[in-house]
């Protein structure tokens, strides 16, 4: 027989109460879904080719055959809008995941470890963070995206390196979070009721220190998202991201930056994808920060 108070004191059904009484982090979650399983599933739906080329209906306005418009080329904006969204929002997923993983390796040997560890592998986060990160992207894509493209071709050598490069120069703040969240919890009478029964070093980390060091990492998860789309975006701008066939939201930022007078949609709709999942995954990040915050009473 279930009981009910037993479910009310869940961590995940508390956590998912609090989160509901945050309505604009609601709302945004809603927004995300919607777009993504739009980016997701849209090219089931309209199934026009993103290298269509018809000279007949270069920058044309929306119409019913081309809702988005066309254009310089009279490729079709929407069927280009939903494969970059694909491109965009993969690369802020994956990227997420790189700089969590090599966040909390790193964070968690520093907060378990006492001593010189400690201070070497904080150092090193620290020189991470004191480098400028745009010039230093720009430096490490433009030294070896040829070499990956040689090795794997063009779309998924620039993914690999993309996915690489935003992860490896965003995982300081994880790493710190998880460092501070060692140093507070391996001091808990949990923890220490843990090493009295002789529990590994090992397994008080895996079993008792790291789930609960979780939660300001989900969050700030939810941020580096958010900034690896940006960076994404920012790259392909600049032309060292994607190649030009490729049509990820910024590349199609960059190619509409010409004809803001008079096609300013070209630019305004791809710059609006990228304003409406920043804003969306940024919200619901604070959602996630109030309800897995334990200080917190609603």
């Amino acid at each position: 027989m279930n009981d009910p108070l037993a479910q009310r004191a869940s961590p995940l059904a508390e956590a998912w109460r609090r989160f509901k009484h945050h309505r604009l982090a609601l709302v945004s979650v809603y927004v995300l879904a919607l777009l993504v399983a739009v980016v997701g599933l849209g090219p089931l739906l309209w199934s026009v080719s993103i290298q269509d080329l018809d000279f007949a209906a270069t920058m044309d306005g929306p119409s019913a055959a081309h809702p988005f418009g066309t254009d310089d080329l009279g490729r079709d904006l929407l069927a280009r809008m939903l494969y970059g969204g694909r491109i965009s929002l993969a690369v802020g997923f994956a990227a997420m995941a790189v700089s969590v993983i090599i966040g909390t390796v790193i964070g968690a040997l520093a907060g378990a470890a006492k001593g010189w560890v400690d201070v070497v592998l904080m150092r090193v986060t620290d020189l991470f963070l004191s480098l400028p990160q745009l010039p230093m992207l720009l430096l490490v894509v433009y030294l070896f995206r040829d070499t990956l493209k040689a090795w794997v071709g063009a779309q998924v050598g620039t993914f690999l390196l993309i996915i690489f490069v935003i992860g490896a120069f965003n995982w300081m703040p994880v790493a710190r979070l998880i460092r501070a969240q060692f140093l507070s919890l391996r001091e808990k009478e949990f923890v220490e009721a843990a090493r009295a029964l002789g529990a590994s070093p090992m397994r008080q980390v895996v079993r008792h220190i790291l789930p609960n060091a979780m939660g300001p990492v989900i969050v700030a998860a939810t941020m580096s998202v958010a900034h690896a789309i940006i960076v994404e975006s920012s790259l392909s701008f600049l032309g060292l991201g994607f190649p030009p066939d490729i049509p990820t939201w910024g590349r199609l930022l960059f190619d509409g930056k010409d004809a803001l007078e008079i096609a300013p949609r070209l630019a305004l709709l791809p710059g609006t994808g990228i304003f409406l999942v920043v804003l969306s995954i940024n919200f619901s990040g604070d959602g996630l920060r109030d309800a897995l915050d334990p200080r917190r009473v609603t």
